[in-house]
C-alpha cells in the first residue's frame, strides 16, 4: 500500500497542478527539493544540489536567507552580516531616521562606516536552523468526525505540548504552522537577531522610480534596495542593540554573480512568501472575480477619486494624503490585475475542468468516493452560501476603514473597551500614537466627501444588512448624501485632535459619553454593532466549514491525483521557487523584452515630477556611460546598465526582497514586483502571463559604487567575475 508521504506528494517531479501541464509553479519546501524537485531543476538547468540550498549539518542557501521583520525577505551578502532587501521594506527604518535636516527619503542614505549605521528599535531578521515534520504528532487524535472547534482544540494543545518538548539552543525559537490545510505540520527552529542597523538606502527618486503609475508593471525601472547590518553579541549569538555589538558572522553568505542572465536561464526565488491560495474551489474563484475583488475596487475607486480631486489642487494635501493614496492603490490596482489575468487565462474554466476530472477519477474508486465523494460538491454549496457575507464583510471593512472619522472613533470605542482591564495604560499609549498620526494627516472636506462617496455603497445592500440608524438619519437629511455628511461634520468634536488627545489623557469617560449623543458616533456604532452581532458570527459559522471541507478536499485532491506533485499555499515561511527568464506577452499584439537599462530610466524622466525624476548624479553617470565593471555592451555600440529583468517564477507577497539565485547558486537580482497581469498567480498561476520583476544586481552594486561612492561595501561582498563583454 502506497504510504500518505507518496502519496500526498506524488510520484513525479514534474509539476503538474489545476488540471493542466504548466511550467514550473509552486513555492516548495526546501527541505523536500531534494525529493521532489531536485531532477526538474536540473533539468532546467541547475548546477548545485538540493543540499546544497539547504542541509542542517553544514553552511547552505538557507542559511544566507532572512525573514526581514516578519514581512519581506532579506539575504546576507558579506562575512560581516551585511543584508540586502527592498527599498520598500527598509523604508520605514529610513523614514523614522530622516527630518528636515537631514532627508534621507529624498537624498539618501549612506554610512561611510560602522559608527555611522543606524539602529532601529523593533526590527529584526530571523534565520532557519532547521525544518521538521511534526504531523503526525500535532494531529494525534484528530479525527475527520470532529468539528472545528474541537479538532482545533486538540491541535493546539498537541502544539503546546510540542514546543515543549522541543529542545532548543539558547537563542532558538519554535514555530509550527500549518500547511495544505491543516492536513500536515512543519516544525521550524528560528534565531532571532534584533539589532539591524541601516547602512544605506538610495533616494526615493530610484528606489522608488516610478511610484504608483509604475506599480505592478512591466517594463520597470526601478533601483529597490536597501543595504541593513546584522549585529550580534561577542559570542556572535543574538543580543539586544549595544554600541558594543560587533557585526555578525554568518554561516553562509551569498556569492554575487556579475553576469548577468539570458532567454530562458534558470532562477531561483528563495524567501519568506506570504499568503496563497492556489486550491480554492471554482465558486470561491468565481465569486473573487465576480463579488468580493469588484466590491472593493468599487469603494477605492470612489475614495481614491475624492483623494485625487483635492491633492491635483492643493499641494499640503498632496503632501498628507501621498502615503494613504499609494497604500489604498497598491491592493485597488491589483485587485484590478488579479480579475484581468483571471479573465486573459480562463482562470475559472480551467478550475472546472480540473474539478470535472477529479470528479471522474474520484467516483471510479469505491473506496475514495465512500470517502470524498461529496466534498466538492458541499464546498462549492458553502462558498454560496458565504457570498452575501462576505461582501457585506468587505463592504463594511473597506468603506468603514476608509472614512477617517469613524476610524476616530472606532479608536477610542477600543480604547472604553480597555477601561479597567489589565494593560489598560499600554492600549491608551498605542491609540494616542495612532490617533495623533491620524490627526496630522486628517483633511475634514476631503474625508466629509469620501463619506458622500462611499455611503451610498453601504444603503444599496439588502435591507437586513443594513444598520437601522443608518436608514433613520439618510431619512432624516432628505437621502441626501450631502447633506447627511454635512450635518455629521459640522463642528463634530470627534475631530477637535486638541480636545480629544488631550481629553483621552486626563479624562477620558468625558469623550465617552459623546458617543450617546454624537450623530457620527451613533451612526458607526450602530453599523460596527449590527456587524459583529449579524453578520460575523454567520460568516464564522460558514467559514469554519468552508475551513473543514477546504482540508478534505485537499487530501482528496492528492488522493486522487496521486500522479501529481502538490505544493503548500504560501504562510510566511521560508519557501523556494524556481523557474526562467523569460520575455513577457499580456495582450495580443503586445511583447515585451524580459530587461531594461538606465536607457528607460532617461526616457521616462520628467524634472521635478515626484515620480519620474532622476538625480543630477545618476544623470551625469549616464551621461559619462561611468558604469564600471557593471556595464554591458551595448549592441548599438557603446555601453549600457541593467537595470531590471523579469522571469517565470512563482512569488506574492512576503517574497519583496528575496534573493533572486542563477544555476549555480548566486545572487543575480533582488525580487520586488510581480506583473499587472499576472498577480492572478496568487489564486491561478499560469506562465504564459505570471512574471516576477527583480532589480538586477549589478545595478544595485554600481548605484552603491558609482552613486553613492560606498565602495567599502562592495569589498566586503564576494563577486565572482563577469562575463567578457562587460566595461571593467
Amino acid at each position: 500500500m502506497m504510504t500518505f508521504f507518496k502519496k500526498f506528494f506524488g510520484l513525479t517531479a514534474g509539476l503538474l497542478c489545476m488540471g493542466l501541464a504548466k511550467a514550473d509553479e509552486g513555492m516548495w519546501l526546501p527541505q523536500l527539493l531534494e525529493s521532489l524537485n531536485e531532477k526538474r531543476m536540473q533539468q532546467l538547468g541547475m548546477k548545485i544540489s538540493a543540499k546544497d540550498i539547504y542541509d542542517i549539518n553544514k553552511g547552505s542557501l538557507k542559511d544566507a536567507i532572512v525573514s526581514f521583520g516578519g514581512f519581506c525577505t532579506g539575504e546576507v551578502v558579506s562575512e560581516k552580516g551585511l543584508v540586502l532587501t527592498n527599498h520598500h521594506c527598509g523604508f520605514e527604518s529610513v523614514q523614522k531616521h530622516s527630518t528636515l535636516d537631514k532627508n534621507y527619503i529624498r537624498d539618501g542614505f549612506w554610512a561611510r562606516n560602522g559608527a555611522e549605521e543606524l539602529p532601529n528599535a523593533g526590527l529584526y531578521v530571523t534565520f532557519i536552523v532547521r525544518i521538521d515534520d511534526v504531523s503526525d504528532q500535532v494531529l494525534k487524535g484528530v479525527s475527520r468526525q470532529m468539528k472545528e472547534p474541537e479538532r482545533q482544540s486538540i491541535v493546539d494543545r498537541n502544539i503546546s505540548a510540542l514546543k515543549k518538548a522541543t529542545k532548543l539552543g539558547n537563542s532558538e525559537n519554535v514555530l509550527i504552522s500549518p500547511f495544505f490545510e491543516g492536513n500536515k505540520y512543519y516544525l521550524f527552529v528560528t534565531e532571532t537577531y534584533t539589532d539591524v542597523r541601516l547602512v544605506g538606502a538610495p533616494p526615493s527618486s530610484i528606489g522608488n522610480f516610478g511610484q504608483d503609475s509604475d506599480n505592478w508593471m512591466w517594463p520597470r525601472h526601478t533601483g529597490d534596495f536597501s543595504v541593513f547590518r546584522i549585529y550580534a553579541g561577542k559570542n556572535n549569538q543574538p543580543a539586544e542593540y549595544s554600541p558594543d555589538n560587533v557585526p555578525y558572522v554568518p554561516k553562509k553568505a551569498l556569492t554575487i554573480s556579475l553576469k548577468g542572465m539570458q532567454q530562458d536561464d534558470f532562477t531561483m526565488v528563495f524567501g519568506f512568501p506570504g499568503r496563497t491560495t492556489e486550491y480554492l474551489p471554482s465558486e470561491a474563484v468565481r465569486q473573487i472575480m465576480e463579488v468580493n475583488d469588484p466590491a472593493k475596487i468599487l469603494v477605492r475607486d470612489r475614495t481614491l477619486s475624492v483623494m485625487n480631486r483635492y491633492m491635483r489642487a492643493n499641494e499640503e494635501l498632496k503632501i498628507k494624503y501621498a502615503s494613504k493614496y499609494a497604500g489604498i492603490a497598491n491592493a485597488w490596482k491589483k485587485w484590478q490585475g488579479e480579475i484581468l489575468g483571471l479573465k486573459r487565462t480562463d482562470g475559472l474554466q480551467k478550475k472546472l475542468q480540473y474539478e470535472a476530472a477529479f470528479q471522474k477519477r474520484l467516483d471510479a474508486s469505491d473506496l475514495l468516493k465512500a470517502r470524498y465523494g461529496l466534498t466538492l460538491r458541499d464546498l462549492n454549496n458553502a462558498y454560496k452560501a458565504i457570498e452575501p457575507y462576505a461582501l457585506t464583510r468587505d463592504y463594511y471593512l473597506e468603506i468603514t476603514s476608509k472614512i477617517e472619522l469613524f476610524s476616530i472613533i472606532k479608536k477610542l470605542r477600543t480604547l472604553k473597551a480597555a477601561t479597567g482591564k489589565p494593560g489598560y495604560e499600554k492600549e491608551l499609549a498605542k491609540q494616542l500614537e495612532s490617533l495623533t498620526e491620524l490627526y496630522k494627516n486628517l483633511s475634514i472636506d476631503v474625508d466629509k466627501d469620501i463619506f458622500s462617496a462611499l455611503l451610498p455603497l453601504y444603503m444599496e445592500q439588502q435591507a437586513s444588512y443594513i444598520a437601522p440608524v443608518s436608514r433613520q438619519q439618510f431619512e432624516q437629511y432628505g437621502n441626501d448624501y450631502q447633506r447627511w455628511a454635512g450635518a455629521l461634520y459640522a463642528g463634530n468634536f470627534f475631530l477637535d485632535a486638541s480636545k480629544v488627545l488631550k481629553g483621552a489623557t486626563s479624562d477620558p469617560s468625558e469623550i465617552f459619553r459623546y458617543f450617546e449623543t454624537d450623530p457620527a458616533a451613533k451612526l458607526i456604532i450602530g453599523m460596527t454593532d449590527l456587524y459583529d452581532m449579524e453578520i460575523a458570527p454567520r460568516l464564522n459559522e460558514l467559514q469554519a466549514r468552508i475551513n473543514g471541507l477546504q482540508r478534505d478536499y485537499m487530501k482528496a485532491q492528492t488522493e486522487v491525483f496521486t500522479d501529481r506533485s502538490f505544493y503548500p499555499d504560501a504562510n510566511s515561511t521560508l519557501r523556494v521557487g524556481f523557474g526562467k527568464v523569460d520575455d513577457y506577452k499580456p495582450a495580443d499584439g503586445i511583447a515585451y523584452n524580459y530587461y531594461t537599462y538606465l536607457d528607460g530610466v532617461m526616457e521616462k524622466y520628467k524634472p521635478g515630477d515626484y515620480e519620474f525624476d532622476v538625480p543630477e548624479k545618476l544623470r551625469q553617470l549616464y551621461q559619462k556611460k561611468e558604469y564600471g565593471r557593471y556595464g554591458v555592451k551595448n549592441p548599438a555600440g557603446g555601453y549600457r546598465m541593467p537595470v531590471c529583468f523579469i522571469a517565470s517564477n512563482h512569488t506574492t507577497g512576503g517574497n519583496s526582497g528575496s534573493p533572486v539565485l542563477d544555476a549555480n547558486g548566486q545572487l543575480v537580482g533582488i525580487n520586488f514586483d510581480r506583473v499587472w497581469e499576472g498577480t492572478m498567480s496568487d489564486i491561478s498561476y499560469d506562465a504564459s502571463i505570471c512574471r516576477n520583476i527583480m532589480v538586477d544586481i549589478r545595478y544595485v552594486l554600481f548605484l552603491i559604487e558609482k552613486y553613492a561612492g560606498a565602495g567599502h561595501l562592495i569589498r566586503e561582498m564576494k563577486l565572482a567575475h563577469a562575463i567578457p563583454g562587460s566595461r571593467k
